[in-house]
C-alpha cells in the first residue's frame, strides 16, 4: 500500500492505493482523507493501522512542514522513508519547460501529470482552485509550457473585506446572480469570480489559438464549485489532481516484480 500526501498551503490531503493491480487511468482509493494544519497530529492514529510500504508527499507549505511530516510519519510509519516528489525537467511522461525547472511548484507539476495521464494526446488547460488559482498549459505531447498564478478565489474576497471596514466577509459564500450587481457583496463576488473566470478563459483562447485542435480545461480545487457555473466552455472536472499525478509517478517508478 502506498501513501500519498499533497501538502498545500491550507490543508493537507491524503490518499492510499494499492500497486500489485494498478488499473489503467485514475486510481482506485483505498482510504482518503484532508485535514488542516492545525489538525495534522490526527494523521497518526489514521496512518498507524495501515500497512503503508512507500511514501510520496508533495509539500508547498514549506521546509517546517516537511521536518513535521518526517516526524510523524517515523512515529507511525516503521521502516519506511517518505519520498519527496520535486519538479524535474522531466517525469511520468510529462516534460517541464520552465525556465528553471525546480522553480515549478510540485504541486503544479504533479497536476499536470495527473491531467495529462487521465487525458492523454490533448492540448490541456488545467485549471486548480485554491488558496492560489494556478492556469497552466500542457501540450498534447506531454509539454508544460507554463501558466499564470493568480489570488485565490477567497483571498480576493478577504483583501477586499479586511481593506474596508464596512464591506462584510463574503468569502466563505460567494455567489453570482447578475453581472452587474446592485449590492455590495454582490458586486464584491461578482469581481471576484469575473477576473478568475476572465483569466481562464483568455488562458484557454489562447492555448486553442496555438493548436490545430480543440483544448480541454481540467479543472480542480475546493473553489472550483464557484467558477464552474460561469464558465462558458467544456471542462472536466476532476477531484484531487495532485494526489492522482502521485499515483501517476508512483506507479511510473515502480519496480516490476
Amino acid at each position: 500500500m502506498i501513501l500519498l500526501i499533497d501538502a498545500g498551503n491550507t490543508r493537507i490531503k491524503w490518499a492510499t492505493v494499492g500497486m500489485a493491480h494498478a488499473p489503467e487511468g485514475g486510481p482506485i482509493w483505498l482510504h482518503q482523507g484532508s485535514v488542516s494544519h492545525a489538525e495534522m497530529s490526527a494523521l497518526k492514529a489514521m496512518w498507524a493501522v495501515l500497512p503503508i510500504s512507500r511514501i510520496f508527499i508533495s509539500n508547498v507549505a514549506g521546509v517546517q512542514m516537511h521536518h513535521a511530516f518526517e516526524l510523524l510519519l517515523a512515529s507511525c510509519v516503521d521502516g519506511v522513508k517518505p519520498e519527496r516528489f520535486i519538479s524535474t525537467s522531466e517525469c511520468a511522461g510529462v516534460k517541464n519547460a520552465y525556465r528553471e525547472p525546480a522553480q515549478l511548484g510540485c504541486d503544479r507539476f504533479a497536476s499536470a501529470i495527473a491531467a495529462h495521464a487521465l487525458f492523454p494526446l490533448r492540448a490541456l488547460l488545467i485549471v486548480t482552485c485554491g488558496t492560489a488559482t494556478t492556469i497552466d498549459a500542457v501540450t498534447e505531447d506531454g509539454t508544460f509550457i507554463g501558466g499564470m498564478i493568480l489570488p485565490g478565489l477567497k483571498l480576493m474576497a478577504q483583501s477586499l473585506a479586511r481593506n474596508t471596514a464596512q464591506l462584510p466577509q463574503i468569502a466563505e459564500s460567494l455567489s453570482l446572480h447578475q453581472l452587474f450587481a446592485d449590492n455590495t457583496d454582490q458586486a464584491i463576488a461578482s469581481g471576484c469570480i469575473n477576473a478568475q473566470v476572465g483569466a481562464i478563459i483568455r488562458a484557454h483562447d489562447t492555448l486553442a489559438n496555438m493548436h490545430a485542435h480543440p483544448v480541454s480545461c481540467i479543472i480542480s480545487g475546493g473553489a472550483a464549485q464557484f467558477l464552474i457555473p460561469h464558465l462558458g466552455i467544456d471542462y472536466q472536472h476532476v477531484e484531487n489532481l495532485v494526489l492522482t499525478g502521485l499515483y501517476v509517478v508512483a506507479k511510473s517508478s515502480q519496480k516490476p516484480h
